[in-house]
């Protein structure tokens, strides 16, 4: 397939309609003001999805790859990037998503629909005068883990935690706020280390670029405002690893996660964490870990 779908004018479909609808199981559970569809996919068939609603879509990709396909959210280019696991894709409502793919590897995705008009944010006000702007493939680690907690309790429903998750509902609503704003809190070090935006910032920027083998001291010293010596210092007080260092664990554990998918080989894996070649990435795997690629794999299998 070489081009997306027509677009369907006027569709409004409150939950991502995928095609052909057969190859998912879906799992339901709604909180004030949120609602959760946990998405399994049963097949690896090739398929088409689509979403325009009057909700926020906010999307959670935990394992996700494909060997084709292209995403387009309504104001934003055409998005044919290969591998987003662990990325987010925010619709506001009004704005329509829509794409294919051929899976490259089991999918792991929850959408999460929330009402513009709820009183989610309070003495705010409505989530429907904030103008949310769409994104596609971004990451930000409190909103990542506001979701990752939402979702357990979807999967889970605890009795006796309905509280809980409504409270998390809250969180997720300001959240999104905060990153639709581009807040950075304080503009200080603390204590010799990173301000909090600026730990958030350069976090996010790793995890986002984790397949880029030329990540440099300068590029993440610009981030922050800093000189690349005043930047060296300051990252290690406050992650307690210099940045290189720091840099090849993120790695190393993101291989970890890719070498479950038996579907991806040791060179692909390398290669999407950011290594130039095999034999480095085995080096430094087995420098961490005390085992290459392949035993490790072995051990998952």
């Amino acid at each position: 397939m070489s081009e997306l779908p027509n677009r369907s004018s006027g569709d409004s479909a409150t939950t991502v309609q995928i095609s052909p609808p057969d190859i998912v199981r879906r799992r339901v559970t709604a909180w004030g003001g949120v609602r959760a569809e946990v998405i399994e996919f049963i097949k690896r068939d090739q398929f088409e999805y689509k979403f325009h609603a009057p909700h926020h879509l906010l999307i959670m990709s935990e394992r996700t790859s494909r060997d084709d396909g292209e995403t387009l959210v309504d104001g934003l280019p055409i998005s044919t990037a290969r591998d987003f696991g662990r990325k987010l894709i925010l619709v506001p409502a009004g704005h329509e998503l829509r794409g294919w793919q051929k899976p490259g590897a089991p999918t792991r995705v929850t959408y999460f629909y929330i009402d513009p008009h709820g009183t989610l944010l309070g003495s705010e006000g409505r989530l429907a005068d904030v103008d949310l702007r769409p994104r596609l493939f971004f990451f930000d680690s409190d909103l990542w883990e506001t979701t990752a907690k939402l979702k357990a309790q979807a999967e889970h429903q605890v009795i006796g935690q309905r509280t809980y998750a409504e409270a998390l509902c809250v969180v997720l609503v300001h959240e999104l706020v905060r990153v639709n704003s581009g807040a950075a809190g304080g503009n200080h070090l603390r204590r010799g280390g990173l301000a909090g935006w600026q730990k958030r910032q350069v976090r996010d920027y790793i995890e986002e670029h984790l397949d880029d083998n030329n990540i440099s001291l300068a590029k993440l010293a610009g981030l922050t405002r800093l000189s690349p010596f005043h930047f060296a210092r300051a990252f290690k007080q406050s992650f307690q690893l210099p940045p290189r260092r720091y840099l090849t664990l993120r790695r190393i554990e993101r291989a970890k996660e890719l070498l479950g998918q038996p579907d991806l080989s040791v060179t692909r894996i390398g290669v999407n964490v950011g290594f130039g070649d095999t034999s480095s990435f085995s080096a430094a795997f087995r420098r961490e870990t005390g085992v290459t690629p392949t035993d490790f794999r072995r051990v998952l299998v």
